[in-house]
């Protein structure tokens, strides 16, 4: 079915089927997958994201039998990963009048992937629309859905939600839409959601209020199914599969500081974790006794461990606590080290060692670009001097949030 399908008036799919074993953010899709591109044949022709770079050249010369690349206006990248901007290249030096229509982070993204530095950009913000001749495009921000860069596209006259990766299913499909798949296509939607959405579940809230007022009769993602029957069950589904939380959940933040940076940090951490109803105990390795932060660590889910940094070192009473936590079960907790520093911060990577040591789930910023792709998490918690400024306290926070969301996640 690699070729051009009708879905609306104008409207047609012009993906591409991969029916391999694929590989994919360390997964083999064994069902393999479809990426899934459009064409409005408008009176300002419009594509709407394009197909993984492996096929980026057919994607091109495909496209081509449909529609002279000349006469494409505007090129729509809701997320610029390159199973959906990989055809770009490829089409932008055929559609050299075509407009490149993204985010602001999207732009600069894509041109240095694609060498697109002398293209034009139209970069949209949450709730521009843009005519694309007969037919009103609506754009909404969807950031970290899964990606800083992500918006989606709804298609006002036709009702059709193109979400990118939202919405997907990994399915070589041999029919597009779901209910002519011939089964019940809930279990690949689920998951997908859990493999690619759910560590970013906190960021679809803004997806359901992005699409609660929009009248959707379509759903055009770019994996696998086009949904036109049951929508509010997929959107539902998404709505309460990203509230189910596990409660209960504890943590325990130990610090050690020097001029109350450190104890700052803790404290931000601690109101982060509350505000997402983790119970939490702060405890001052210098004021408090060794015997109750080790009780308060062994009844924990998450354990916390900072300190200042003096003379490339830790400070105070934290190390002999350290010590300790190599010789206790701490299995199945998440930890994480966090502190403040004026030049080179040794003291947090001493932690870090020291938490490395147990048997703990040691969070670091390689594990989360790994399993999540997010750039704006990072682990160890490091702060140069006072953490006042507002992108040393988001940073902190992002990193409470994260691992808040582990701790919460029911999967």
């Amino acid at each position: 079915m690699n070729t051009e399908y009708k879905i609306a008036q104008d409207t047609y799919w012009v993906g591409k089927i991969d029916n391999r074993e694929v590989p994919f953010h360390r997964l083999i899709l064994a069902k393999g997958t479809t990426y899934n591109s459009y064409l409005l044949k408008t009176g300002k022709p419009t594509v709407i994201d394009t197909v993984d770079m492996e096929f980026g050249r057919e994607y091109a010369e495909r496209l081509s039998q449909f529609i002279d690349p000349m006469d494409i206006e505007y090129i729509v990248i809701n997320h610029t990963e390159p199973d959906h901007s990989g055809g770009l290249a490829a089409l932008a030096s055929r559609a050299l009048n075509a407009t490149i229509v993204c985010t602001a982070i999207a732009v600069p993204e894509l041109q240095e992937m694609y060498k697109l530095h002398s293209r034009n950009f139209l970069i949209m913000n949450d709730g521009d629309t843009l005519d694309i001749g007969g037919k009103t495009l609506l754009f909404k921000e969807t950031p970290y859905l899964h990606t800083a860069e992500t918006m989606i596209t709804y298609c006002v006259e036709d009702k059709i939600l193109f979400p990118c990766d939202i919405f997907s299913t990994h399915v070589a499909v041999k029919k597009l839409f779901s209910d002519e798949a011939g089964f019940d296509i809930t279990e690949d939607f689920k998951g997908y959601y859990s493999a690619i959405i759910h560590p970013h579940r906190r960021y679809v809230r803004t997806l359901i209020e992005a699409v609660q007022d929009l009248d959707i009769e379509m759903i055009a993602p770019s994996h696998g199914f086009l949904i036109r029957e049951n929508i509010r069950k997929y959107i539902d589904l998404y709505d309460v599969l990203s509230r189910e939380t596990t409660e209960g959940k504890k943590a325990a933040i130990v610090y050690t500081t020097l001029k109350n940076n450190t104890k700052k940090m803790a404290n931000i951490l601690q109101d982060c974790l509350k505000e997402n109803h983790i119970e939490t105990e702060v405890w001052d390795a210098d004021k408090n006794s060794a015997a109750e932060i080790l009780s308060s660590i062994a009844s924990a889910d998450a354990v916390f461990v900072g300190s200042s940094t003096r003379y490339a070192d830790m400070i105070g009473n934290l190390e002999p606590i350290l010590q300790e936590m190599k010789n206790m079960n701490l299995e199945g907790k998440l930890a994480a080290a966090f502190g403040s520093y004026g030049w080179s911060g040794e003291a947090i990577e001493v932690i870090q060692d020291y938490l490395n040591a147990t048997n703990m789930t040691v969070q670091s910023t390689s594990e989360v670009i790994k399993s999540t792709g997010m750039i704006h998490v990072e682990f160890p918690i490091r702060v140069r001097f006072s953490p006042k400024d507002a992108d040393k306290v988001q940073k902190i926070k992002n990193a409470a949030e994260y691992v808040s969301d582990l701790l919460l996640s029911a999967n």
